[in-house]
């Protein structure tokens, strides 16, 4: 059944749309989600939409009849996988699947995409996986969409599941990557929804329950519970959460995960949770830490974060760039450790244990239980990072030892 349920993923309560079928899926109900994201789609719509769609709040068409798909499947002469072939025959067809597909096909015209489109198997070939079966998911996919923007969706029978499903891929030439690959049309779709609402950002159930995901997120990363949450967060991202992407940056960083990505977000101009750039997390924290990142980067050929970020137009953030840079050449003290107990505690075990990286961890750790936030998302130590010498001290183990510890009010 495809509908809202409760599930526990990484120890937190979400709830998202899914689908819990198996085989043929005979009990599937794509109508449920399919008809949320319409009016979602609709109610978030830049322009006046089609009056049609406006009237209906339905981005479908009619459910195709069985006889119509049997006769698409006598055509390509096989079976659909489940997950598409209840689709069809639910909607025969659909408009505006994520942002950059406008038209999907229908009975009457899916079709092998060495046919329909051939420019996309001779040409993108050698980036598709090969080792499954004779030829590539290119040479083998049947093509599903109709009208994108230098793009394709496709499915690949030479690559089924035991469930009978088929691999998805989304393709397009502005990305110059290969095809992304999905374990079935479903999960295509999800996908598909999830990009959606990372774009438009729609009010409504899903968000607040993600709202809700992220909030419980936090709140988990304070008291110590850190398994899981970190890709809890990622999927919120998928979704849309800004917030989310300001707390996993910081997760990363004291879970010798890469973060260049997630600190690239924070700093780009797209990026839209209020007040960032005036918040302490950003001024005090990520910030001290973008130049100590750029003062190590050596490579001539490869900009840090920080010099990316200068390059868009963004006057607030050249401002506070600008003033930080005023302090450094001052000689002014240019940061702080966290909060005053917190802060004087490093500062005076750097005074006296700088170059004894080991003497240095344990005066930090014990510190450390005066730590405290210093604005509502601040969830780890990340000014720490930005001292050379204390990064030194905080070995991989040493950095998920101090986040895996209650804080914060929740000591």
């Amino acid at each position: 059944m495809l509908g809202f349920v409760n599930l526990r993923v990484f120890g937190l309560t979400v709830v998202r749309e899914m689908s819990y079928a198996v085989g043929r899926m005979p009990g599937m109900e794509w109508r449920p989600w399919l008809t949320r994201w319409s009016d979602e789609w609709v109610r978030s719509a830049d322009a006046e939409p089609d009056p049609e769609l406006a009237r209906t709040r339905w981005l479908g068409f009619g459910p195709a009849a069985e006889d119509a798909v049997a006769a698409a499947e006598e055509r390509i002469g096989m079976r659909l996988p489940p997950s598409y072939r209840e689709f069809l025959l639910t909607t025969d067809g659909w408009r505006d699947a994520g942002i950059f597909v406008w038209r999907m096909r229908d009975t009457s015209d899916i079709g092998w995409l060495r046919d329909i489109e051939p420019y996309w198997a001779d040409s993108w070939a050698e980036l598709c996986d090969d080792d499954r079966q004779e030829g590539t998911c290119l040479s083998r996919g049947l093509l599903i969409s109709r009208d994108a923007d230098a793009g394709i969706l496709f499915l690949d029978p030479g690559d089924a599941g035991a469930d009978g499903e088929w691999a998805a891929y989304s393709l397009f030439s502005w990305r110059a990557a290969p095809p992304e690959r999905f374990p079935s049309f479903f999960a295509l779709m999800e996908d598909l929804y999830a990009q959606f609402h990372r774009m438009r950002k729609p009010d409504g159930e899903v968000r607040d329950a993600w709202d809700a995901t992220v909030e419980q997120a936090r709140l988990d990363a304070l008291a110590g519970r850190i398994d899981g949450v970190e890709e809890t967060l990622a999927k919120a991202e998928e979704f849309g959460s800004d917030r989310a992407t300001a707390l996993r940056a910081q997760l990363q960083l004291f879970l010798d995960r890469p973060a260049g990505q997630s600190l690239g977000r924070l700093v780009s101009p797209h990026f839209m949770l209020d007040g960032f750039v005036t918040d302490p997390l950003f001024t005090e924290e990520f910030l001290p830490l973008l130049f100590a990142q750029h003062a190590e980067n050596t490579s001539p050929n490869t900009n840090s974060v920080l010099q990316s970020a200068m390059i868009a137009d963004r006057p607030d953030f050249h401002l506070l760039v600008g003033e930080y840079q005023a302090r450094l050449r001052r000689g002014e003290p240019h940061m702080t450790y966290g909060n005053p107990e917190f802060d004087a505690l490093v500062r005076a075990a750097v005074d006296e244990h700088g170059d004894d990286p080991d003497a240095l961890w344990q005066d930090v750790e014990a510190a450390f239980a005066h730590w405290r936030p210093r604005s509502a998302d601040h969830i780890a130590p990340v000014a720490l990072l930005a001292d050379p010498a204390v990064a030194a001290a905080l070995t991989p183990e040493r950095r998920r030892a101090l986040i895996s510890r209650p804080r914060g009010d929740h000591q």
